[in-house]
């Protein structure tokens, strides 16, 4: 049953006294702290919410690691579903394991090894890749920490791999440049079910008899959220957070969802406490949430493996993940072709998004190689054409073509999941003096492109072009500006076989 046993009080004291143990010396009463930010609404919304560095960024990647990677199977909810009879990861987990109420989730922990997990190895991968900022998800719904935590004993140091993968990333993303992420989807992990076998959608665990989730050993409640709603709220939810902020510091704190089912208080007071912290640290940070569990006058919107289909009025962003399947590594794991990965890109960025992308590494470390090969794939094309991405703005018009994206949502992912692009396809960018029609696919050779958003009857101010070229080429670039739009003769040989830039400069 749900309990706050002295056992659980105790163990829970214990560690809360650690932590504070590391906590510095308050200030004295002769000093007056005078906090940026207060715990309203009114007050966070007075924090930029897209510093300048998060909207020229436009490309990041995360990573679903954890213990649900150790069975590799199913998908990163196998810590759900290994309860269901009547689920198919129930009966693998039967077959492989045992019953799971004599072989838990938590039993995972001690095979989670790790032991080619190589930090400055991820990070240089990523950079190369071509993101600005990087980073895990710090705990996902299961309730297993991915950093040092003295809140709760279930974490990388204390468990398998007895290293701080948190830690030991942030210093070598760091090294590397990039900005610091952290994501939390942990607001699912409270046990919200209150009756032995009757589910609520919004807990990740169910609460069936005799199965570890519904312990009431203290150690395990701590993994599986079974607990007082108000004792988690304030001890793990935001303690958590809290503890993240303090020894890491990250740039970005994204949120899954269920965030709206967090009491309105904790997440006012984790809010102000992240901008505090920052302004301590002279840091411009962001927050991203996913619904609307925080206002937009200071947090990020996040459109799960879908996007917008129109110019963003403010910074937006779509996790997507490289894979065809799971966010975190099962076997046999199909990954999309370099091409789609960039053109969703180039997509987003159109529309003034950033693209926050999943990797899936193995349990033992190691990130496959089809996954690495995608990444530097489109890692060398940015490379090489980044200052048409980076740093840029939407023009007045996203672009042209076949192709259209259906309203922007979770609810239709499969449908973005099916879109391909292709030479018909472009999309704009601008920055300084240069306009860049992005072609998703290689040129037709000695042809005609016409550019159709320079059409006297769309464009909304007319233009004076000084300069016509196509990145890549060589040749040299004849134009025409007509009535119907921009017409570029194309040379012989496409530069590009995955996207193509024609960009355009205008008269300063």
């Amino acid at each position: 049953m749900k309990t706050s046993t002295a056992l659980f009080g105790t163990l829970l004291v214990f560690s809360m006294a650690c932590k504070e143990a590391k906590e510095p010396p308050k200030e004295s009463s002769g000093e007056k702290k005078v906090e940026a930010y207060a715990e309203e609404w009114a007050s966070l919304g007075s924090h930029q919410e897209a510093p300048e560095w998060f909207k020229d960024a436009k490309l990041g990647i995360y990573f679903h690691w954890g213990l649900y990677s150790v069975p590799a199977y199913g998908n990163e909810w196998y810590p759900r579903w290994m309860h269901f009879k009547d689920h198919n990861i129930y009966q693998h987990h039967v077959e492989k394991y045992g019953d799971p109420a004599e072989f838990g989730y938590h039993d995972f922990a001690p095979l989670f090894t790790a032991e080619h997990f190589n930090a400055e190895e991820w990070a240089q991968l990523f950079k190369a890749a071509g993101a600005k900022f990087a980073g895990p998800v710090a705990e996902h719904h299961d309730g297993f920490a991915m950093w040092d935590s003295e809140i709760t004993p279930w974490n990388v140091m204390d468990k398998e791999p007895k290293k701080d993968i948190t830690g030991l990333l942030e210093k070598a993303i760091r090294a590397e440049g990039m900005k610091l992420i952290t994501a939390f989807h942990h607001a699912k992990n409270l046990q919200r079910s209150t009756t032995l076998g009757v589910e609520d959608e919004k807990s990740h665990f169910p609460y069936f008899e005799n199965m570890p989730p519904s312990s009431d050993d203290p150690e395990l409640q701590l993994l599986y959220g079974n607990m007082e709603p108000e004792q988690w709220y304030k001890d793990i939810w935001t303690g958590k957070l809290k503890e993240v902020i303090d020894n890491y510091r990250p740039d970005i704190i994204w949120f899954d969802y269920v965030l709206g089912d967090i009491p309105e208080a904790y997440r006012k007071e984790f809010a102000a406490y992240y901008l505090n912290k920052a302004k301590e640290n002279n840091q411009e940070v962001v927050i991203v949430r996913k619904q609307h569990d925080m206002p937009l006058n200071m947090s990020v919107e996040d459109l799960e493996q879908a996007r917008k289909n129109e110019i963003g009025t403010k910074t937006w962003m779509t996790d997507a993940t490289i894979s065809n399947g799971s966010w975190g590594y099962t076997e046999n794991l199909g990954v999309k072709a370099a091409e789609d990965v960039l053109h969703m890109l180039i997509d987003i960025t159109s529309k003034n998004g950033v693209l926050l992308l999943n990797v899936s590494p193995k349990a033992d470390g190691t990130i496959p190689q089809n996954q690495k090969e995608a990444l530097l794939k489109m890692g060398a094309w940015l490379q090489t054409y980044g200052d048409a991405i980076y740093g840029t703005e939407a023009w007045y018009t996203f672009g042209e073509g076949p192709t259209k994206e259906p309203e922007g949502h979770f609810k239709n992912h499969h449908a973005f999941m099916k879109l391909k692009y292709s030479n018909k396809d472009i999309r704009y960018t601008t920055k300084d003096y240069h306009i860049n029609a992005i072609v998703l696919g290689a040129l037709e050779p000695n042809s005609k492109l016409t550019l159709e958003a320079f059409a006297k009857e769309q464009i909304k101010d007319e233009v004076s072009i000084t300069k016509v070229q196509i990145l890549g080429s060589d040749a040299k670039v004849n134009w025409e500006l007509t009535d119907e739009g921009l017409v570029v003769e194309t040379p012989s040989t496409s530069p590009e076989t995955m996207a193509n830039i024609v960009q355009v400069t205008i008269e300063q």
